[in-house]
């Protein structure tokens, strides 16, 4: 069922539980040296050197915000800087598209005359979408209403590259689906040259709408719809194309092949300008082509192919998450690719002809690309060989493969860089169970601090911290977990146990960080109220264990992860301090479904359950993510049947709170419905909790998150009453 940002990782939930396993930084304007960036703040923007970050270079002031014949600065939520290094575009006035605040106003600075203009003047206001300079930087695409458009710099005309943009004809960006599960959003791409533009185009006029309604903002109530292909259902036909300025023409690549029976997550320009190269998946997300088509003429050829069992964790493939961009080496004949295939997530190089050779061979799991070196043919990498809830800096030198480790051995716990173009400089954020720090500057590769941290916080005294631990069940499956133990904690006692559970491939929720431990929905103290906090990391999660460790639960969401959850907590009664009468189980979207599936499946184990946003119904969700890992309901339904919490309704014993917004485009009230109908058919009490028009992560309006807070906090306190006994 559910994706990253659907199971929070840009929500509420994720924010506070798994995502601020660092200090989160925005992406970071380097400047052309690399030795520096571009930093804003209340007081403009400035040039920042890594080497003396006290000494900042303004590049644009408060001031140079103000429009002509306005009193009030520009709100600027983002900016990046021209190719030349004289001009910046400003991102303003933002409003949220799906996810995220993707849509806005666009204006340009130009630092030599100090001029501020704004961009698609003539479309309506906070309508302009991914705007970037062309390469030469004497242009300017964007997006507006479905359709793309570029600006000249020198007299402000504006020339429609598409014409046929619709509600459902989706140009330069992405249906709901794309950006929900596959990470995309800007779907155009300038050709290194600046001739060409290659872009996504999306029909999805045959994918049905799904109604929510808005009971509470009109004296009528009115319907909102979003396009959202439920499992079992189609995508949006996805095509790629390419327009050429200088003849003004469009040519659509082709890919052969029903544009409905496969997904294109990736695309990027070859470095001569002459063709485009893609990724092209199934259906089922288990095959993947690798594609090279020829801007001029459309034609295609498969350069790559590979196949699994389960399913390609395209995700992996991507530097942070971020589906722009292609790692090219060997002048553009070679590119860098990460693959499963052979047990771990290992690096490879593979060229325009297919050819391919393994880089990292050892038997552990790269967690994710940080950066290529093309200088030095090294690769910079993030793994953690030993110990599941780290990760650590590596590089391996692309010709010999030999791989080190960078971190040093002090800075056990999570570590996560910024590392410029340039290779030689990052900056350092470190975070543990202990303590985090934010923004050290070091060189690379020998990891010698050449600036202290900018933040720095450790756990104050006396404050409870997480200890973690493994166990084996019963079936010799071992869980990494986290607990937190009450205050003045006497083993001859009995405590209460909260589970925070997720379970699903989305996240890990056994991590090496600061806030580990953690509930930041809980008012109060847990420890000293006298509660045991526990979580433990099921297969199927995206630890760095191996491919069979996460593709265990293919077709198996809902029963294999469920089962490893209720046979760990078995394993920890087994220590003598829980109090078996007390137990209580919570989590968010993933974890929701997770926590009623524990209630229904293992009724005689958990006698409290929180859940909030779950998918109740595997069926409800939508297609990338539910396929993804559970394969075609039209030939394996029984799976999606047996995996769901609702197929389970019927044997919850304990005391239950369900907890849903009314606006939730992702995982859709519906499931609530559905799930309480069958609570109510079976006779079985409990409690709901909705948000009228809250979207995901529960979070809009005044009062909300204290409210919900509250209502989570007592629920917990009346049916799992804390204190030893």
């Amino acid at each position: 069922m559910r994706s990253v940002s659907r199971f929070g990782l840009r929500q509420a939930l994720v924010v506070a539980a798994v995502l601020l396993v660092h200090f989160c930084t925005a992406q970071i304007n380097w400047t052309s040296d690399g030795n520096g960036y571009y930093a804003f703040s209340d007081d403009g923007i400035a040039v920042v050197s890594l080497l003396a970050p006290e000494q900042r270079q303004p590049f644009l002031e408060r001031k140079d915000l103000i429009p002509p014949g306005r009193t009030t600065p520009l709100s600027v939520q983002s900016f990046q800087v021209s190719p030349d290094g004289n001009q910046l575009l400003l991102f303003a006035n933002t409003k949220r598209v799906w996810r995220e605040n993707t849509r806005g106003d666009y204006w340009l600075f130009d630092k030599r005359n100090r001029n501020l203009v704004q961009l698609g003047q003539d479309f309506p206001p906070s309508s302009l979408m991914f705007a970037k300079f062309s390469p030469d930087g004497g242009k300017i695409a964007y997006v507006s209403g479905h359709n793309i458009y570029i600006e000249n710099i020198a007299d402000h005309a504006v020339h429609a590259v598409t014409n046929d943009g619709t509600e459902r004809i989706i140009n330069g960006t992405f249906d709901w689906a794309y950006e929900e599960e596959f990470g995309t959003q800007d779907g155009f791409r300038w050709s290194p040259d600046g001739t060409k533009l290659a872009f996504w185009k999306q029909d999805a006029r045959k994918t049905k709408n799904f109604l929510m309604i808005n009971n509470t903002d009109s004296l009528y109530s009115f319907t909102i719809p979003v396009e959202y292909p439920k499992v079992g259902l189609p995508p949006s036909a996805t095509s790629i194309w390419v327009y050429d300025l200088t003849g003004g023409t469009s040519v659509k690549m082709n890919l052969g092949g029903a544009e409905t029976d496969y997904y294109i997550p990736r695309m990027e320009w070859v470095l001569d300008s002459k063709s485009v190269i893609l990724q092209r998946l199934n259906r089922k997300q288990n095959e993947s082509q690798i594609i090279v088509a020829e801007a001029g003429g459309g034609n295609s050829r498969v350069v790559h192919e590979e196949h699994d069992e389960a399913w390609i964790d395209i995700k992996s493939r991507w530097n942070n998450n971020d589906p722009t961009g292609w790692d090219w080496l060997s002048d553009g004949n070679e590119f860098l690719w990460l693959s499963e295939k052979a047990g771990w997530r290992q690096l490879y190089t593979i060229d325009l002809k297919g050819n391919e050779r393994l880089v990292s061979k050892d038997t552990f799991d790269v967690i994710q690309v940080d950066l290529f070196d093309g200088k030095t043919n090294t690769v910079y990498f993030s793994a953690s060989p030993a110990n599941a809830t780290q990760k650590y800096l590596y590089r391996v030198n692309l010709k010999n493969g030999k791989t080190t480790r960078l971190t040093p051995p002090a800075f056990e716990g999570t570590n996560t860089y910024d590392i410029s173009p340039n290779g030689r400089l990052a900056l350092f954020h470190h975070t543990s169970i202990s303590s985090r720090s934010q923004g050290a500057v070091v060189s690379l590769p020998e990891h010698k601090e050449l600036a202290p941290p900018s933040k720095m916080e450790r756990l104050a005294s006396g404050e409870a911290k997480a200890e973690f631990f493994k166990v084996t069940t019963a079936d010799r499956i071992t869980l990494d977990g986290w607990i937190v133990k009450p205050k003045n904690f006497d083993p001859a006692k009995k405590y209460p146990v909260v589970f925070y559970v997720y379970g699903e491939p989305a996240s890990q929720t056994v991590t090496d960080n600061f806030f580990t431990g953690r509930n930041f929905l809980y008012l109060g103290d847990m420890p000293a109220d006298g509660y045991v906090y526990i979580s433990l990391e099921n297969r199927g999660t995206p630890a760095p264990k191996g491919r069979s460790w996460r593709k265990s639960i293919y077709k198996n969401i809902g029963r294999l992860n469920i089962r490893d959850q209720a046979m760990g907590a078995k394993e920890v009664f087994k220590w003598g301090f829980i109090d078996t009468t007390r137990v209580a189980v919570w989590g968010w979207s993933g974890g929701g479904a997770s926590t009623l599936n524990l209630l229904g499946q293992y009724p005689e184990i958990y006698q409290t359950g929180i859940a909030i946003a779950p998918v109740t119904n595997q069926l409800l969700y939508d297609n990338i993510y539910q396929e993804r890992y559970m394969g075609l309901p039209q030939e394996n339904m029984a799976d999606f049947v047996n995996g769901s919490a609702i197929s389970y309704a019927k044997n919850v014993r304990g005391n239950l709170l369900l907890i849903h917004g009314t606006g939730d485009d992702n995982v859709h009230y519906q499931n609530a419905e559905v799930y309480i109908n069958e609570l109510v058919k079976h006779g079985i009490p409990f409690q709901m909790m909705s948000y009228p028009n809250r979207s995901h992560s529960i979070s809009e309006g005044e009062g909300t998150s204290k409210h919900l807070a509250e209502t989570y906090t007592r629920f917990l306190r009346q049916y799992c009453p804390p204190g030893a006994r």
